[in-house]
C-alpha cells in the first residue's frame, strides 16, 4: 500500500470516528450538550437558553428538571423569548407570577422520551398530526414541517414552533430545540 492510500485510509477512518462523537454531543447555544448530564446541567450551558434557564430558576424547576424525568423537553431559544410582546418575559419572571409562568414552562415538557423519530411515527399514525399532554396538562399537537422535513408543533392558541435541533438526547430525556414560545 502506497503511503498517500495509508494517509487516506487513515484519514477517512479518523473522520468517520469523528463522527459519533459528535452526533452524541451536539452543539447547542456553542457548548456541547452531554448525554450523560441532565437537561438542566446542559441547558446552563446553551448561550442560545439564558431566558429559559432563568425562567426555569424562577419558576423552582431547577429539580424537578435535574430529576430522573425521563422528560421530553421542548426548549425555546432566546430568540424565540424575544419575540413575544415587550415586557412579557420580565412580568413573568416576577414572584407573583410564578403560577403562570410555571404553567407556560411545563406546557413545554412532556413525559417520557420522545425522539424526532418516535414524534414522526405518532404523526404518521395519527394521519397527519399527533397530541401530546404536556406535564401542565393541556395538549400539544405535533405535525410534520412543510416540505414534510423537521416537526412543527401547535399550541393551545394556534401559535406554532418549529423545532430547529432535535434529538438533544440528555440522562435525564431528550430536548428538542424550539424557535417560538408555546403557549397553554
Amino acid at each position: 500500500m502506497s503511503k498517500s492510500l495509508l494517509r487516506l485510509t487513515l484519514g477517512l477512518a479518523l473522520a468517520a470516528a469523528a463522527v459519533p462523537a459528535l452526533a452524541k454531543n451536539p452543539m447547542v447555544g456553542g457548548a456541547p450538550m452531554y448525554a450523560s448530564k441532565t437537561i438542566v446541567e446542559n441547558a446552563v450551558n446553551s448561550k442560545d437558553h439564558t431566558t429559559l434557564v432563568a425562567a426555569v430558576k424562577a419558576a423552582g424547576l431547577v429539580d424537578t428538571l435535574s430529576g430522573p424525568g425521563p422528560f421530553t423537553v421542548f426548549a425555546p431559544t432566546d430568540a424565540a423569548f424575544s419575540k413575544l410582546p415587550p415586557g412579557t418575559v420580565e412580568t413573568l419572571v416576577q414572584p407573583q407570577n410564578k403560577a403562570q409562568l410555571t404553567g407556560i414552562l411545563t406546557y413545554h415538557v412532556v413525559p417520557g422520551t420522545y425522539t424526532a423519530k418516535a414524534l414522526m411515527k405518532l404523526v404518521r399514525d395519527g394521519g397527519g398530526e399527533a397530541t401530546l399532554k404536556t406535564v401542565q396538562g393541556e395538549p400539544l399537537t405535533v405535525a410534520m414541517a412543510r416540505g414534510g422535513k423537521g416537526l412543527t408543533l401547535t399550541d393551545a392558541k394556534g401559535n406554532t414552533a418549529r423545532v430547529t435541533i432535535a434529538n438533544v438526547m440528555q440522562s435525564n430525556g431528550v430536548i428538542h430545540v424550539i424557535n417560538g414560545v408555546l403557549m397553554p
